[in-house]
């Protein structure tokens, strides 16, 4: 008999259909569909798929008493009882590694749109409106990067920058072992030094606002900021008022407080680049990420290590 799995996120037909050859899926993507599951289904879920944003609580973990596996899809893991999940002996694991470079990507996008201000002008064009009427904007090469969290994420979007000769600092709690780039102890200190900021940190308590006013006033008036880790965090009001008085030039932001709310302090600002947290989605980042959890999942099940443990 296949394990009974309960799918708490939006999967594809083909990602179903994969997941559904190893496990008997309850697929329940909404908070109604999740609340009526679990309470009919509780007692016999045997594992959970979901991500860093839907997460599980402790009550849903303590109404399916036969649970012994919790899985991510992606790297982030931060709205999980995780605590909770191991003090009962579950298992925890994630998707860390199969989205990185569609991230990564996405990061240097979200960069190169904002600081040549590709969507205005974009629109201009259409409006028939030509270059001379429109002001110059800056190179985006031979600038400084400084990277908020150097995990896999941050490692390639210093890769990806070092094309652009973009001199590339980082910020951690520590400074990460084998990594020639420059470590900046303060994130106040990484921003002053920096003319892009971008975000690759966790998410969670332990990062809720770390983007504050202090740290956009040191980014200044030319530096620009790019977040593809989790919308917490960045301080929205401190952002708005930011890029409205001209604090710093602008932001690429992919995630947002509130999600799925569009962030309504900063949609009518034009130096700022909006997208619906899909940096990390593509087939090919979907694709390895749904392969990730169905073998992590046979490992657990089959009695052997997962690949990836949270």
């Amino acid at each position: 008999m296949k394990p009974s799995l309960l799918v708490l996120i939006p999967l594809g037909d083909d990602s179903r259909a994969r997941v559904a050859a190893s496990f008997d899926i309850h697929y329940a993507p909404t908070h109604e569909t999740r609340t009526q599951t679990i309470a009919t289904q509780g007692s016999t879920i045997r594992a959970v798929l979901t991500n860093g944003t839907t997460g599980l609580t402790a009550s849903e973990i303590d109404q399916m008493p036969a649970l012994e596996f919790v899985s991510a899809l992606g790297a982030g893991y931060e709205n999980i009882a995780a605590s909770h999940a191991k003090a009962r002996g579950i298992v925890l694991a994630n998707g860390a590694g199969t989205n990185d470079d569609c991230v990564a990507d996405h990061a240097l996008a979200l960069l190169l749109a904002v600081v040549r201000d590709v969507p205005q002008r974009d629109r201009a064009t259409r409006e028939g409106i030509w270059r001379d009427a429109l002001p110059m904007r800056p190179s985006v090469s031979g600038k400084r990067l400084g990277v908020v969290g150097l995990g896999n994420i941050g490692h390639k979007v210093a890769r990806r920058a070092a094309g652009f000769d973009i001199e590339v600092g980082y910020h951690n709690r520590k400074p990460r072992e084998g990594v020639a780039l420059r470590y900046f102890g303060d994130l106040q200190e990484l921003a002053r030094w920096s003319d892009y900021l971008v975000v690759a940190t966790p998410g969670g308590p332990g990062t809720q606002h770390l983007i504050d006013h202090a740290v956009l006033e040191a980014l200044g008036p030319k530096g620009f900021l790019v977040n593809v880790s989790r919308g917490s965090v960045v301080d929205t009001a401190a952002l708005a008022q930011a890029l409205e008085k001209g604090t710093i030039a602008g932001a690429g932001l992919d995630v947002y407080e509130g999600e799925p709310t569009p962030p309504a302090a900063l949609l009518h600002l034009t130096n700022v680049v909006l997208t619906p947290h899909v940096a990390g989605t593509s087939p090919e980042a979907i694709a390895a990420s749904v392969g990730n959890f169905i073998t992590n999942a046979t490992r657990y099940f089959a009695g052997e290590d997962v690949l990836t443990p949270i």
